[in-house]
């Protein structure tokens, strides 16, 4: 390995260390941004679903991490790691990236000043880490009990959200086309919190209302938005449940079907208390009273 990599390796691993210290879970990246470790079931002929259970590295951002020592192990696994990502969604931050992007023909800055004037929200200041390619990635917290889901032109063109289960570019990192860097001031900013208005924006949109008799609509939708919940496995038991409750909600079922849905999800693993917690989160962000 040339020196110049091996410093890029290690400037990586003492970003990564750092940004730990402040509750970032990362994982290593290698230049293309991508993981730098490959799934240890690449070869397996019929990969059963595995988030990092099998104890092996390899998983993607299911591996991030805040311990010093698992951080290591991982650098050392991959010592052609020029960069750091830093996994969206857990606590204490809850992080929601806004991937202001320069590559789509629209001024994706420019979108995002005129959702804010449209829904009347305000970007607070927070972490703004620069790309290579000149875009911006912001960094947001969000509520603990609401997921974030990962999209790409949703929100606007030239608008990337990146939330549950994805991962951000860390500050310090080095990529093919160049470096990661914090804006000036910002650095040592913590996410500022997602605005309310923001935050609706970024859960996924609501289904068309389709009148149809309450008995129906709550023994067919209801079962299958139930059977939704009892299919997730560890790493989806929240986020299928809040999207389920999301959607019962918006539909008109969502009282009815409170109960069936604590149960399901209780049969997933999580508590009542979660379970409970995560359906008043749907309920008040659908506009319900839980």
């Amino acid at each position: 390995m040339a020196t110049t990599d091996r410093q890029a390796t290690t400037l990586a691993l003492a970003h990564a260390l750092s940004a730990a210290e402040r509750g970032l879970a990362v994982i290593p990246l290698s230049r293309t941004k991508l993981p730098a470790l490959r799934s240890p079931h690449r070869d397996d002929p019929a990969p059963a679903p595995c988030h990092g259970e099998c104890g092996r590295p390899g998983h993607g951002v299911y591996d991030a991490s805040t311990d010093p020592a698992r951080i290591r192990e991982l650098f050392a696994a991959a010592p052609w790691a020029t960069g750091y990502g830093i996994a969206c969604g857990l606590p204490p931050h809850h992080l929601i990236g806004v991937d202001l992007d320069t590559k789509s023909e629209t001024d994706s800055s420019a979108a995002l000043r005129e959702l804010a004037l449209r829904h009347l929200f305000t970007i607070p200041p927070t972490v703004v880490v620069l790309t290579p390619s000149g875009g911006r990635h912001l960094w947001l917290s969000g509520p603990p009990d609401v997921v974030v889901p990962n999209s790409a032109g949703r929100l606007a063109p030239g608008i990337d959200i990146r939330g549950a289960g994805g991962y951000l570019v860390g500050p310090g990192s080095r990529t093919r086309h160049g470096a990661y860097a914090a804006a000036p001031g910002t650095a040592h900013l913590a996410p500022a919190a997602c605005p309310p208005a923001l935050l609706r924006l970024l859960l996924p949109p609501p289904r068309p209302h389709r009148p149809a008799p309450a008995h129906a609509t709550t023994d067919a939708h209801g079962r299958g938005l139930v059977q939704f919940v009892l299919a997730a496995h560890e790493g989806q038991r929240n986020t299928r449940l809040f999207w389920a409750a999301c959607r019962a909600y918006e539909d008109g079922i969502g009282a009815a079907l409170v109960d069936p849905l604590v149960e399901a999800a209780l049969d997933t693993g999580l508590t009542e208390r979660e379970a409970r917690a995560t359906i008043a989160s749907a309920a008040r962000m659908t506009g319900h009273r839980p």
